[in-house]
């Protein structure tokens, strides 16, 4: 089965652009439509194996890569969470809902594609009827410093990265760093336990709004970005009793206890996550 991979180019402000990745194959139907997007540190790689399963059983998938990430383009003005929730989710999601005419899409989300979906949905909740299911790979916003040890690892990451004026990530492997201005919206929420925007918005109290069932998806080795804790918590502060929590872990008969990344890429997870995944997207 040949796997089509087409760019997009949604236009911005001045002559910055948003890539838009379109994975298809033949086997796709005009009426199913997954929206992807990736988190901090990374672009549409981690998506692209996930998207391409997807692709094989029907689906039309779209990867968003934040400005600055990816193919999209760099940013002439600092970019965080609640600038690619409230400024470029609306650009791209009206260019799939009204130029290319899609009527509803799934989501599928890794990390702070999560939170920012989130913060979309909370400031536009008309489009909370356009989506049907979505799922979460090991996202949440402030529930990380849930322990000691955990909340000096947080304060050590902002001092850090306000020190360097960013969050050295590639020295870890990862395709992106991240600059300070971007991370200190997670290390705060994380800290404070509180998920405030820029404009004072408590966003946990605009959450019970997002009705749209989802499936919240951590590991066990996943024990700081996205611990249990931590998805429990933002996962309970939608209060929808169709969400569910999926905890990947030997003890709960999976393959291994998944970490951040191997949650949403490995072969383990192809075998035995995704066809979870796609049972839940098939869920009426």
């Amino acid at each position: 089965m040949k796997i089509q991979e087409q760019l997009f180019k949604i236009k911005t402000e001045g002559d910055e652009f948003i890539a838009l990745w379109k994975i298809a194959s033949t086997k796709s139907e005009a009426s199913k439509n997954i929206f992807l997007n990736h988190g901090t540190f990374s672009d549409r790689k981690i998506c692209l194996s996930i998207s391409q399963y997807l692709a094989e059983r029907g689906y039309n998938c779209w990867i968003m890569e934040w400005r600055n990430h990816g193919f999209s383009s760099p940013s002439n003005k600092k970019i965080n969470f609640e600038n690619i929730g409230i400024d470029d989710y609306p650009i791209v999601l009206e260019y799939l809902f009204n130029t290319l005419k899609i009527k509803s899409l799934d989501s599928v989300m890794h990390s702070g594609g999560g939170i920012c979906l989130t913060i979309f949905l909370a400031t536009y909740p008309e489009y909370v009827p356009k989506f049907n299911r979505v799922v979460f790979f090991g996202s949440q916003a402030f529930g990380a410093a849930y322990n000691p040890k955990n909340y000096v690892k947080t304060l050590l990451g902002k001092s850090l990265s306000a020190l360097l004026g960013y969050t050295p990530a590639k020295s870890f492997g990862r395709p992106h760093n991240e600059n300070h201005f971007f991370m200190k919206q997670w290390y705060e929420w994380n800290l404070t336990k509180k998920f405030i925007g820029m404009n004072g918005i408590d966003y946990e109290k605009e959450m019970p709004k997002i009705t749209i069932p989802i499936l919240s998806i951590c590991g066990k080795g996943d024990n700081y970005i996205a611990p249990k804790k931590g998805c429990e918590l933002y996962l309970n502060a939608f209060q929808n009793p169709k969400n569910k929590l999926l905890f990947c872990s030997l003890e709960n008969g999976f393959k291994e206890d998944y970490n951040h990344s191997r949650l949403l890429q490995s072969r383990n997870s192809r075998a035995e996550i995704w066809p979870i995944v796609t049972d839940w997207l098939k869920q009426k």
